[in-house]
C-alpha cells in the first residue's frame, strides 16, 4: 500500500520564500563595495543612536531622511552579520517557523512575525538607546517562532507530544493555556535551554559564531515575550477545553445517571467505579 502521509517537517512555501529572500539580499550585499554596504546599514539596520538626538552619530543618521526611523524596526530582520548568522536563522526558521506558519497560514504568519520584529527592536531599543551599533537579522521574530511552537509542540496530539499522528493535522492541536503550558517539563527544560543559549551567546558575542559582530540577546528576549503574548491573539486553531466536568456540563438526566447507584463496589461519593 502507498503511504500518502505528508513528511511532518515539510517547509511551507512562505519560510521557503523568506529564507530564500535573506539569501537574495546577503548574496546582493556580497557584491557592493564597502562604503555603499555602508550606507545600507545606514538606511536599513536598526540603530538606536538615530533616536537619540544627544549623540555624536545623530546629525549623520538624521541627513538620511526620517522614513528609517520607522521601517528600520523592520527591515533590519532582512539583513545578516555574516553567512554563519544566515544559516542558523535559516535552520531555526525551517525548524520553528514552518511549525507556525503550517498552524496559523501564511498571511497570519507573516503579521505574527512583523510584529515580533519590531518587538525585539522596541526591546534592544529600551535597554540600548542612543548606541550607534547597527542590529541586523531575524533573529527576534524566529525567537517568537520558538515561543508560539513551544506552545502547541509538547501538546497531547501536537507534532512532539503525546498521542500524535504523522500528518499536518498535529500542528493544529489545541494550545494549552499558557500557565498551564509553561509548567510541562518539556517546556520548562526548553526554556531553560533557550535562556541558557541567549546567555552564552550575549556574553560570548561573535567569539562563538566567527563573525565580527555581537549578539543582540536582548532582541531575541523582546521578540520570545511578545511571541508568547501575542500568539493567542492570532492562532485560528479552536482553543483548548479541559475534559467535562459531570457537574457542569452533562446533561442533567446523564449526571443522574452517573449519580445513582449501580451493582458493584462503590467509589468516593457513592458512585459505580471500575477498577483497572
Amino acid at each position: 500500500m502507498t503511504d500518502t502521509r505528508e513528511p511532518i517537517f515539510n517547509a511551507p512555501a512562505t519560510v521557503v520564500t523568506l529564507i530564500a529572500l535573506f539569501a537574495a539580499i546577503h548574496i546582493g550585499r556580497s557584491f557592493l563595495s564597502e562604503e555603499a554596504d555602508l550606507e545600507v546599514l545606514l538606511r536599513f539596520a536598526f540603530i538606536p543612536a538615530r533616536y537619540d538626538e544627544a549623540s555624536q552619530y545623530f546629525s549623520e543618521l538624521a541627513s538620511i531622511g526620517t522614513g528609517p526611523k520607522v521601517w528600520t524596526f523592520l527591515s533590519y530582520a532582512f539583513l545578516h552579520g555574516g553567512w554563519t548568522h544566515l544559516i542558523v536563522n535559516s535552520i531555526c526558521m525551517l525548524a520553528f517557523g514552518s511549525a507556525v506558519a503550517w498552524r496559523f497560514g501564511a498571511a497570519r504568519f507573516l503579521i505574527f512575525s512583523a510584529l515580533t520584529a519590531v518587538a525585539g527592536a522596541a526591546t534592544h531599543l529600551a535597554l540600548h538607546f542612543g548606541q550607534p551599533t547597527p542590529v541586523v537579522g531575524a533573529s527576534a521574530a524566529i525567537s517568537a517562532h520558538m515561543a508560539a511552537a513551544m506552545r502547541f509542540m509538547f501538546q497531547a496530539g501536537g507534532p512532539l507530544g503525546a498521542l500524535r499522528t504523522q500528518d499536518r493535522s498535529t500542528f493544529q492541536a489545541p494550545a494549552e493555556p499558557i500557565l498551564r503550558a509553561l509548567s510541562r517539563p518539556q517546556i520548562i527544560g526548553f526554556l531553560a535551554a533557550w535562556f541558557g543559549a541567549n546567555l552564552l551567546f550575549g556574553l560570548a558575542g561573535g567569539a562563538l559564531t566567527g563573525d565580527d559582530a555581537n549578539v543582540a540577546w536582548e532582541a531575541h528576549i523582546g521578540g520570545f515575550v511578545a511571541g508568547l503574548l501575542l500568539f493567542s491573539a492570532l492562532d485560528p486553531t479552536p482553543r483548548y477545553r479541559d475534559p467535562i466536568d459531570p457537574e457542569d456540563e452533562w446533561p442533567e438526566a446523564l449526571r443522574q445517571d452517573v449519580a445513582a447507584p449501580h451493582d458493584g463496589r462503590s467509589g468516593a461519593s457513592g458512585r459505580s467505579t471500575l477498577d483497572s
